[in-house]
């Protein structure tokens, strides 16, 4: 099978890398020394400098080369999804398109699914989500996945491409819970590195991890995803590995944050993109917009936009009326 993926970051090299044993992959990078590098030297000299992809792997700068295979995989930020597959809108008539990317977009205050749907409804939607750090998926380390798709048909057909000996893919129809699992737990998982990086303990932050869980669950519910979904996979599953790991990138820069670093330097430092930063803010705004109270994300926005004292906010939290869990 031919398999276009756009971008050629670390998740997007891990999944390429995976699915190349069996099939054709083409890669899309803006870059053209990417472009060289992987086709001349079978290397993502920026992500995995030290692994050699397969020769299946191949990459473009081009992206109408992405349009001769009928699967197409997303793996570029939410925020730059508009843009760039606007550009190729018209031709994804009858395309499967896999995302990999998780967040609300600024302004639109659309999950991923919504954006594509405004790009062209034409496309059948899916999206590949759960706790996968891509340096343990590339060393074959077992993880487990979901699959999300309206077309349960579409989503066994994903379901059985991903699916190998270390990588585990269970599916959902419940896109909206997949997608909304996977946005906030970078907003909590941005978060809990902040407190980290204050010097907090554990105890801190399973309150926060474990609070966030229900705060994700109220928004999720409230947008019409299934009440079973956050359990899973999507939700405490993917919150957990992205809330206590070094390998996570929202963690990292929260702890860089927390430690008096500014955003920008934080940011620099982890050299990628931030996805919870933007999400932070759309999720907020979006709260204020539907009246839903999520006080751990308006306190995450308050220090990253508002500049409040991150200890402040944490007195704040901890000093809330007296109510029952539930």
């Amino acid at each position: 099978m031919n398999i276009s993926i756009i971008g050629a970051g670390s998740w997007a090299s891990a999944i390429a890398d995976f699915l190349s044993k069996e099939n054709k992959i083409l890669m899309y990078t803006r870059n053209i020394e990417d472009v060289d590098n992987i086709n001349k030297l079978h290397i993502n000299k920026k992500y995995f400098p030290d692994l050699k992809l397969n020769k299946n792997i191949k990459a473009t700068n081009n992206l109408e080369k992405l349009l001769d295979n009928d699967i197409i995989i997303n793996a570029i930020p939410t925020q730059a999804i508009r843009d760039v597959l606007g550009k190729i809108k018209d031709k994804l008539d009858g395309k499967i398109l896999i995302n990999l990317s998780k967040g609300i977009e600024l302004e639109t205050y659309k999950r991923v699914s919504e954006i594509i749907n405004d790009l062209n409804p034409n496309c059948t939607y899916a999206i590949l989500t759960g706790p996968s750090h891509a340096e343990e998926v590339i060393k074959k380390m077992p993880t487990a996945l979901l699959c999300a798709c309206e077309d349960e048909e579409v989503a066994i057909k994903i379901q059985n491409l991903f699916s190998k000996d270390y990588l585990r893919v269970y599916r959902s129809t419940d896109v909206i819970g997949s997608e909304i699992g996977g946005a906030i737990k970078n907003v909590l998982a941005f978060g809990i590195g902040m407190v980290t990086g204050l010097g907090f303990g554990d105890n801190t932050k399973a309150a926060i991890m474990t609070r966030g869980i229900y705060e994700m669950n109220k928004f999720a519910i409230s947008q019409g995803a299934n009440p079973k979904s956050i359990n899973g996979l999507c939700g405490i599953g993917d919150l957990i590995v992205t809330a206590t790991s070094m390998h996570s990138r929202n963690n990292r820069c929260g702890i860089l944050f927390g430690k008096g670093y500014s955003l920008e330097e934080a940011c620099k430092k982890v050299k990628t993109v931030i996805e919870g930063i933007p999400t932070t803010k759309a999720l907020y705004e979006l709260s204020l917009k539907e009246n839903i109270d999520l006080p751990i994300t308006k306190e995450i926005y308050k220090v990253i936009y508002e500049k409040a004292d991150p200890k402040k906010s944490v007195e704040i939290l901890m000093s809330r009326d007296k109510k029952s869990e539930y």
